[in-house]
């Protein structure tokens, strides 16, 4: 385990750029000393940017709405999330797990 920088192109990245921040820390695959994909963690915490606001009696049927977190990626959350609320996603299935804070 080294903590080597590399500069990752999108290509590299793939649907992974929906889950990282800037000066994130992830395993690289590495292919004759040149990187060839990345492995991401499990859970990723994300800022909420957007999200419509409940109304009330929504949170009551426990439902979901879409939510638009600082990457860009969307994802369905609960009823009282709001925007800058940080959340945890599944990076595997790129759905919300929990609130974090």
């Amino acid at each position: 385990e080294t903590f080597d920088q590399y500069d990752l192109t999108k290509e590299i990245l793939g649907e992974s750029l929906d889950y990282l921040k800037e000066q994130a820390m992830v395993e690289v695959v590495l292919y004759n000393g040149s990187p060839i994909s990345v492995k991401l963690p499990t859970h990723v915490e994300l800022e909420v940017t957007d999200t419509p606001p409940a109304f009330r009696g929504d949170t009551a049927q426990g439902g979901n709405k879409p939510a638009t977190l600082e990457t860009g990626l969307r994802v369905n959350v609960p009823m009282f999330i709001t925007p800058g609320t940080t959340i945890r996603v599944d990076t595997r299935t790129g759905e919300y797990s929990e609130r974090v804070s």
